[in-house]
């Protein structure tokens, strides 16, 4: 692994640290709303539907299996059961069906 490489994981590291430590820091003495915890709570859903939705435009016959999986365990499980899926499916898959 080159020195870039590393920086680059290691800069993400502390960019996804910070943003949880500051998100709590700026919460911390406040009371939210109803709509303002749904707000809170419906996140992680929306980011996990900005890193799969690209898949629907992909032409891959593996992609889109695995996001069939995903959407069809969306429906039944919690976020983590979904996420393991998801990413089990996914790396399945493409190991089977290499892309064309």
């Amino acid at each position: 692994m080159d020195m870039t490489t590393l920086l680059t994981i290691l800069m993400m590291a502390v960019v996804t640290y910070l943003t949880r430590v500051l998100g709590f820091v700026a919460l911390r003495n406040r009371v939210l709303s109803a709509q303002w915890q749904s707000v809170m709570q419906a996140a992680p859903g929306c980011v996990l539907i900005a890193v799969i939705a690209p898949k629907f435009a992909s032409g891959q016959p593996a992609d889109l299996l695995a996001l069939g999986i995903t959407l069809f365990a969306a429906t039944r499980y919690p976020i983590l059961p979904v996420v393991l899926i998801s990413i089990l499916a996914t790396g399945g898959l493409r190991y089977l069906l290499p892309a064309a």
